[in-house]
């Protein structure tokens, strides 16, 4: 009988205990759901928070996976790296590693070193004062308002609260950072102030140019898909 009344009792037990194991493991998934979409990370234009998702404060662990992404996981940075350095192989870029394929490797190998160094710069600003990383799409309507939200974010930012304006400093910064420290191994007479000053003018039409696509980049993909099916 008493046997009886203990596996009566476990299973009781047992009963009450998968409801909340199931609610737990519910808010987990909830959770993580919740935590991706806003480290979204595109290939082509970078981080970004999408219109239907409230804009949310990243926590450390948040931002560590969103500069992992954004530097070594996501080919956005690969591909830039491609275009750059095959930019500077057409130009001649520091004649002095030549126009083979040796000089393309070098030139290859410099930018993906600026874009690495210009990526951990920009995170580690943003990590320090609390900063917003990610470009949040316009919660407005109309191609003027939208373009208009896309060029300003170019040069202010979001605090901690996500409401707070702050100017958008680590991106010119890292652009900065980035150029200046390549001087260090490039050839030729490098003057780190003039490096450094080009890369951040070059960061302004940059800038605003992926802000835009990332804005415009669900209506641009759509037309291009339906395109193909017809």
């Amino acid at each position: 009988m008493r046997r009886r009344r203990r596996v009566l009792s476990l299973a009781a037990l047992i009963l009450l205990a998968a409801p909340i194991a199931s609610a737990q493991d519910t808010g987990s998934k909830t959770q993580e759901s919740t935590q991706k979409s806003q480290i979204n990370v595109n290939w082509l234009y970078g981080s970004y928070v999408p219109k239907e998702v409230p804009l949310t404060p990243l926590n450390g662990k948040m931002r560590w996976k969103l500069y992992l992404r954004a530097t070594y996981t996501t080919p956005g940075i690969y591909v830039k790296t491609l275009l750059f350095a095959t930019r500077d192989q057409v130009h001649e870029t520091y004649p002095e590693w030549g126009d083979g394929f040796d000089g393309y490797m070098k030139r290859l190998g410099s930018r993906q070193a600026e874009f690495i160094i210009q990526n951990s710069t920009i995170a580690l600003g943003d990590g320090l004062l609390g900063w917003e990383p990610r470009y949040d799409r316009c919660r407005c309507t109309g191609v003027w308002p939208r373009s208009r939200h896309a060029m300003i974010r170019n040069f202010v930012t979001y605090n901690s609260t996500e409401k707070s304006l702050r100017p958008q400093l680590m991106p010119y910064l890292g652009a900065f950072v980035g150029r200046i420290t390549t001087t260090t191994w490039t050839p030729g007479n490098n003057q780190w102030q003039i490096k450094g000053y080009q890369a951040v003018i070059t960061q302004v039409p940059v800038g605003m140019g992926i802000n835009w696509l990332s804005e415009f980049a669900p209506e641009l993909f759509g037309w291009i898909r339906k395109g193909k099916d017809k």
